[in-house]
């Protein structure tokens, strides 16, 4: 069992999902210690999109503050269920078109304010099979049809496919670690930030400003289709008045990953030990051998990456495999 689910004080249970890293900065624009979330949608949110949740109407999102609001015991379990930023994430935002930029920390109220109505009211981003009209729901109808219909894209059965339907079978947890030597595209330095980019999902980091060995340490979710191909990795200057221009690109070979996951099932049976490799070749971008391993419960592998297509640059990442009935 869960630490969260464990019997405890709801605010204690609260506090401990909020003091999770995905749960440390808020969800729509990515600035550090959110104070509110949305009970309904299970995201925790800063100050400025919380003021934007809160005039979408309590049929979207129901704002509470973490510390100052009481909680039911019922909007308590859903936020745990839903399991914080990330994983509503993965959902909300599956289908960002290419190119767009979510708001920062700094962003205005007007970038701020399409950027959330698209995510949540008008449901842009989200798995088409997964929209909901809120026009005449209730407020409880609504927040237990939001919950539910994000917990169950996480764990569709595989028998259940329907035609040009995408089902999932895991999602990736992708932690950005650094990056080392990048390449110049300013004047003396670069602004860099990662994209990750899985079939029609895309993710991304924050931007670090003049630096060419950037400090990340930051989580990133991807769903996994069942039919699935290699993730695209690239790295970009970010420029505010032209293009962002590219600063690298490589693909990450999932496979050994997931089939190693996959011939051990539950991790959490087996103490710490090696399960698998991806191999550095002439045609990937590996610096050396990629080590898949058991780690406290958890499939991880470690990848240090030599950037393509340009003259320098090294990326190191996390990867942590999440089946769905994790």
């Amino acid at each position: 069992m869960s630490e969260l689910k464990r019997p405890a004080s709801g605010k204690r249970r609260l506090k401990d999902l909020l003091s999770q890293k995905d749960n440390r900065f808020c969800a729509d624009c990515g600035a550090p210690d959110p104070k509110w979330a949305s009970a309904n949608i299970g995201v925790f949110l800063c100050l400025k999109c919380c003021g934007v949740h809160r005039s979408l109407g309590t049929h979207i999102s129901k704002v509470l503050s973490v510390t100052l609001d009481d909680w039911s015991d019922e909007e308590i379990d859903a936020m745990i269920e839903i399991g914080g930023n990330s994983a509503a994430n993965a959902i909300y935002e599956a289908f960002i078109p290419e190119g767009y930029t979510k708001p920062g920390p700094d962003s205005g109220h007007d970038e701020r304010r399409r950027f959330i109505r698209s995510k949540y009211e008008q449901q842009e981003f989200l798995k088409p099979s997964l929209r909901i009209s809120s026009g005449k729901s209730s407020q409880a109808s609504l927040t237990t049809s939001i919950s539910r219909k994000i917990m169950d894209s996480f764990r569709t059965n595989s028998s259940q496919k329907s035609e040009g339907m995408v089902e999932f079978i895991g999602l990736l947890k992708i932690k950005v670690l650094k990056g080392t030597n990048l390449a110049i595209r300013d004047m003396m330095s670069s602004d860099p930030y990662v994209v990750l980019t899985l079939g029609q999902q895309t993710a991304r980091t924050a931007v670090v400003k003049s630096n060419l060995n950037p400090v990340w340490n930051e989580e990133l979710m991807l769903s996994v289709p069942q039919k699935f191909g290699p993730v695209k990795l690239q790295v970009f200057d970010h420029d505010t008045f032209s293009a962002d221009d590219i600063m690298g690109e490589a693909e990450l070979d999932i496979q050994p990953l997931i089939t190693s996951a996959m011939a051990y099932g539950d991790p959490e049976m087996f103490g710490d030990m090696q399960i698998g490799k991806w191999l550095k070749s002439h045609d990937n971008a590996l610096m050396e051998d990629s080590i898949i391993n058991i780690v406290d419960g958890k499939v991880k592998q470690d990848m240090w990456l030599k950037l393509q297509n340009v003259e320098s640059g090294e990326l190191e990442l996390e990867v942590e495999w999440l089946a769905l009935d994790q």
